[in-house]
């Protein structure tokens, strides 16, 4: 099956094309995304895009696109695409199209008349360069590309508006230029493996139109400086390479360093290897820190999202060592906090309730994947510290019910779990209380430690849990069967909502196995969806099925109806758990929503939500970790269950 590939007749139809996105990224924080039809239509899409330090560490959109004209015998054929005010597309370059193949790097073929002109696209592992190599493959007679820079140096969230204030000064270096058009931004370097000439031409282009920002209700229109243009003949089979970067390089080594990064890529040829390849590229490596991204283009790195996605990111995949390393980056912010309150620089929300919980669930799943000596040899200190500190009340945000055993935060002033929409600064859906997964995962934590512990401190915990288990069940389990999403006092909310997956799936429960069922099957008829689970049931009050209209609207319905996909690795835990091998080919169906998804929207990715019903369209960021990494999950969860 070819995955990734897409022809001339999707290609040259804009409704098809433009809503297709591509992603790349460097592993050091940098990315590149646009459209396949190389059409910006988000203010976050751009060719270079960098986080810079001295400026807060935001992105920031360096190149924003590289414009090529064809030239034969005089006459140009402008292969760009852009939306200009009005909903104008110029130059439509797009029609030139024959192919787009995504497998390996992202290469568009063009033909224009005789010519047969191939780029390719690839980003330099762990620096902030981009290579572009164009290859003439067919041409009759003598060939000229002419390349325009489009410079934006803005952050990645606003929009650049045209001024006198930039620095217009463009040095010639070595085969190429460089430009750094505002003070505190970095140089940057546009050179070429094959010597151009550099015509200065400096025009301010307006009203670029991003039509992803125009359908969210946020500003959308900017204008764009270019500086001037390069021109390179280039012959019949000859290849010519563009490098956009924050340091001057050879233009000698430039086709050496293309073919080294290009023998490291995985190619995209199956849904595993798309995912693979997703989850990796929010890796993010700094020096002897190793950290996730939360996904793209506007993803932080976030503890919560961190446990949660660790295992499907790096065990399911077979990157142990980088488990241990994001892990050890993790648990040393984890450890600070616990010790001395303090938040992390890098590592947002780490003061959060349920991370030391989701900390110890995915230190689980290391222990499953290799043995309970290993987890127990390396993490054994962790994961007594922290139960420790939940069972002696150190917690801020997280405290032990005495008499019952059971955890409790307050989400009334600020949202403490994954459900964290707001508006003006209060939570959406007021989770506070007893909160189901909180406690399910409480239990769950309390008991894998009785696993790896032994004698007095083995009681403890196991009393801990005991103390819990019957108390965990009166309160949550309803006379209809399900679970209540949260508790507090005497009000026990109705909502039927995913979070009772987490509490099904989990390997330890005070739940018994005909109550798993029951609870499942109504998870299965009111949330389960091609694209995961709804947040909300449709039977609920307030389900907002669509994450469309104002930010308001957007951020009203954020936990109230659209689906996640990371939550069908809990699901099919919960499944496999009640049904055993006779589930195994219901979770493989499941599983054909989301291999779908990789033609779709940022494509060989998983965008962050589903609208949650039919056509289950994707929104929100275009790449989620977690949503990668808990169907990678779920694949190597059922292809072990079958081995075994």
């Amino acid at each position: 099956m070819s995955y990734l590939k897409f022809d001339k007749n999707l290609m040259i139809n804009l409704e098809q094309s433009l809503p297709k996105e591509m992603l790349r990224t460097n592993q050091a924080g940098a990315y590149h995304c646009t459209t396949i039809v190389d059409c910006n239509t988000r203010k976050q899409h751009g060719l270079l895009v960098v986080p810079i330090p001295e400026m807060g560490n935001s992105w920031h959109v360096m190149l924003s696109s590289l414009d090529e004209t064809v030239y034969q015998h005089g006459a140009p054929f402008n292969l760009g695409l852009h939306r200009y005010s009005g909903g104008v597309m110029s130059p439509n370059g797009h029609k030139y199209i024959r192919e787009f193949d995504c497998e390996s790097v992202p290469r568009t073929t063009y033909r224009v008349g005789g010519v047969i002109l191939t780029k390719e696209k690839i980003f330099i592992s762990n620096e902030n360069r981009i290579l572009i190599r164009y290859t003439l493959v067919e041409a009759h007679s003598a060939t000229t590309l002419r390349f325009r820079p489009v410079l934006a140096f803005r952050e990645a969230n606003e929009l650049c508006i045209a001024n006198d204030t930039l620095n217009t000064e463009i040095p010639e270096i070595d085969n190429g230029v460089s430009a750094c058009l505002y003070k505190g931004y970095p140089r940057l370097f546009m050179q070429f493996s094959h010597k151009p000439s550099w015509t200065y031409d400096p025009h301010w282009y307006n009203g670029f139109e991003y039509v992803k920002d125009l359908e969210r209700g946020v500003p959308y229109t900017e204008d764009l400086w270019v500086p001037g243009y390069f021109e390179v003949p280039i012959k019949k089979g000859e290849s010519i390479i563009f490098s956009a970067g924050l340091s001057e390089v050879s233009p000698r080594s430039l086709a050496r360093m293309y073919e080294k990064e290009i023998a490291q890529r995985t190619c995209r040829t199956s849904f595993f290897n798309c995912l693979k390849n997703a989850v990796k590229q929010c890796y993010l490596k700094d020096h002897e820190s190793m950290y996730l991204l939360s996904g793209y283009p506007w993803g932080k790195t976030l503890a919560r999202n961190t446990f949660m996605a660790l295992p499907g990111a790096t065990i399911a995949i077979n990157h142990r060592e980088d488990f241990e390393k994001i892990m050890s980056t993790a648990l040393k912010a984890l450890r600070n906090f616990m010790k001395t309150g303090e938040l992390d620089r890098r590592i947002m929300g780490i003061d959060l309730p349920d991370n030391p919980l989701w900390a110890v669930w995915a230190l689980q799943q290391y222990a499953k994947a290799y043995s309970r000596e290993e987890a127990s040899a390396k993490y054994l200190s962790d994961i007594r510290a922290i139960l420790d500190y939940i069972l002696a009340n150190k917690h801020p945000l997280l405290h032990i019910d005495s008499d019952n055993g059971m955890v409790s935060t307050d989400g009334t002033v600020k949202p403490m779990s994954w459900m964290n929409a707001s508006l003006g600064g209060r939570p959406i859906i007021p989770r506070t209380g007893y909160l189901v997964e909180f406690n399910a995962l409480w239990y769950n934590a309390l008991i894998f430690a009785t696993r790896l512990t032994q004698g007095d401190e083995q009681a403890k915990y196991q009393a801990a849990a005991d103390k819990m288990a019957e108390p965990f069940v009166h309160t949550f389990l309803n006379d209809y069967g399900y679970l209540y999403d949260y508790v507090n006092g005497t009000y026990a909310d109705p909502s039927v909502r995913p979070n009772m997956a987490i509490a099904i799936g989990l390997d330890y429960s005070p739940l018994d196995r005909r109550q798993r069922k029951r609870i499942l099957d109504i998870v299965t008829r009111e949330l389960l969806t091609p694209k995961g689970l709804r947040t909300l049931s449709p039977k609920s009050f307030g389900y907002r099925p669509n994450y469309l209209g104002s930010p308001e609207d957007r951020e009203i319905a954020l936990h109230n109806g659209p689906s996640r996909p990371w939550l069908i690795g809990f699901y099919s835990d919960a499944y496999l758990k009640v049904f055993g091998m006779s589930g195994v080919s219901y979770i493989d169906r499941m599983l054909i929503g989301f291999e779908d998804e990789m033609t779709q929207g940022c494509i060989g990715s998983l965008s962050q939500l589903y609208d949650a019903n039919p056509p289950y369209v994707g929104r929100g960021a275009i790449s989620h970790v977690t949503n990668v990494a808990e169907v990678l999950r779920t694949l190597t969860t059922l292809k072990k269950f079958i081995m075994d």
